[in-house]
């Protein structure tokens, strides 16, 4: 079924606003699966979620690239009308932009070498004292190290590859990052002698995200979701872009 087809039902029972503005949607184009450029396009389940919204919406969809980290100051100063790049529900954000409802439940996942699968098969492996733990710093990651696995060697890495270099090298036993990097291993050859245990070991919320204020867009956003999940249009971008089992909200 094509993406178009998914979003007939929708587009139907909706009013187009011709006069409607350009959504500017801010995303970070440099994460598969959840968005990254592919020649001179801008794929990824991000980038499919702005276009179905807004076919719904009767809106232009403008793909707006920044990093990461200059996507929530972007919003504030008005240059972007949402960020939609697979950014998670925290406590502090909440306190600066608002969410719309989570659309995926996601959570932080160990990656290991595939030598050493029999030592952590089992859950209650990470947690032994001595574990090598890699984390970036920064991340939720880092924080569920230092708060859950008191006992463990934590080392730093600036990005995943160079922890799955480590891994590679046995400096570390687990790279813990964020599900993202887990569904890229089930996806790429890179890296195949790397595998994620696919067990999460926080739960953590996606959602798109619109400045203190503009409630009108919140509404929006949270109605072209409910519709999507509706007609099964979200269903399929997530199946589309992650081969392995997630949880749809």
């Amino acid at each position: 079924m094509k993406l178009r087809h998914a979003l007939a039902a929708l587009l139907l029972v909706l009013c187009p606003a011709l006069d409607a503005e350009p959504l500017r949607v801010g995303l970070s184009p440099d994460y598969p699966p959840i968005a990254w450029r592919s020649g001179d396009r801008i794929v990824g389940l991000e980038a499919d979620n702005a276009r179905a919204v807004g076919e719904i919406l009767s809106r232009e969809v403008s793909l707006v690239p920044l990093p990461f980290d200059g996507l929530i100051p972007a919003l504030l100063a008005g240059d972007i009308d949402v960020i939609m790049s697979g950014l998670s529900v925290t406590a502090e954000r909440s306190r600066i932009v608002r969410f719309a409802d989570p659309y995926l439940r996601v959570g932080q996942m160990a990656i290991l070498h595939r030598d050493k699968v029999l030592r952590f098969g089992q859950p209650w492996a990470i947690y032994q004292p001595g574990v090598r733990i890699g984390v970036e710093p920064g991340t939720t990651g880092a924080a569920f190290a230092e708060r859950e696995l008191p006992d463990a060697e934590v080392a730093f890495f600036p990005n995943p590859d160079s922890a799955f270099e480590a891994l590679r090298e046995d400096r570390i036993d687990l790279y813990i990052h964020d599900a993202p990097t887990s569904w890229r291993l089930a996806t790429s050859s890179e890296n195949d002698d790397m595998i994620s245990l696919y067990r999460p070991l926080t739960e953590e919320q996606l959602a798109w995200a619109v400045a203190p204020g503009n409630s009108d867009l919140l509404e929006d956003l949270d109605r072209a979701l409910s519709l999507m999940r509706g007609a099964g249009t979200l269903g399929y971008i997530i199946n589309r872009w992650i081969p392995v089992e997630v949880t749809v909200q």
